[in-house]
């Protein structure tokens, strides 16, 4: 099931980036972005962990539909997971994906955009860090398949430059017993190729 949703979006996103065109003041483009996430993990809706200070990079391609509609398939490692303090110490849980967002992007003026899609991804690896007066390492397995929304805005300039913040509101449980799921800010800076 987990592989036939990964087929199915893959599938969309190149047949909407073959299918896009050049239109009006806008070019269909591609590059590369990166940037800051600040990571963290809902429980069974009591609110949300501390986070995870870590970063993402990776490439996008952003094909126009209409004169302000785009949609951007992307494909990013980013670095997710949580913190968790307390009297004792501080445990951190590390959790590295790679992520596939297919974004609908508008532009309301010719430089500002609002976006917002679906997003898949897998874990690639994780690791768990306690750091206290007794330190040790407890092994966790969280599912490896994660899917969610994002949410975000920006700005990209006439020569390809965006900066841009994107919220993830994950969907996917993170483990088997429990309710948790991925929150991530990512605040990017991205380049046209």
């Amino acid at each position: 099931m987990k592989k036939s949703y990964l087929t199915i979006t893959l599938i969309i996103g190149l047949l909407v980036t073959a299918n896009a065109q050049d239109v009006g003041a806008h070019k269909s483009s591609g590059g590369i972005k990166g940037g800051y996430n600040l990571a963290a993990v809902n429980f069974d809706g009591n609110g949300e962990t501390g986070q995870r200070h870590g970063f993402h990079i990776g490439v996008y391609g952003e094909s126009f539909i209409s004169e302000s509609v785009a949609i951007q398939p992307e494909l990013t490692y980013s670095q997710q997971g949580y913190e968790i303090k307390n009297a004792s110490g501080t445990f951190t849980q590390k959790l590295d994906y790679i992520n596939l967002p297919i974004m609908l992007k508008v532009y309301p003026s010719q430089n500002f955009f609002l976006e917002a899609g679906p997003q898949i991804g897998l874990a690639i690896s994780h690791k768990e860090v306690y750091d206290g007066f007794f330190s040790a390492s407890q092994q966790y397995d969280p599912n490896s398949f994660d899917y969610g929304v994002n949410f975000g805005a920006g700005f990209k300039t006439n020569s390809g430059m965006s900066i841009g913040a994107r919220y993830h509101l994950g969907l996917g449980d993170l483990y088997e017993n429990n309710t948790a799921q991925n929150r991530v800010w990512q605040f990017s800076l991205g380049f046209d190729l």
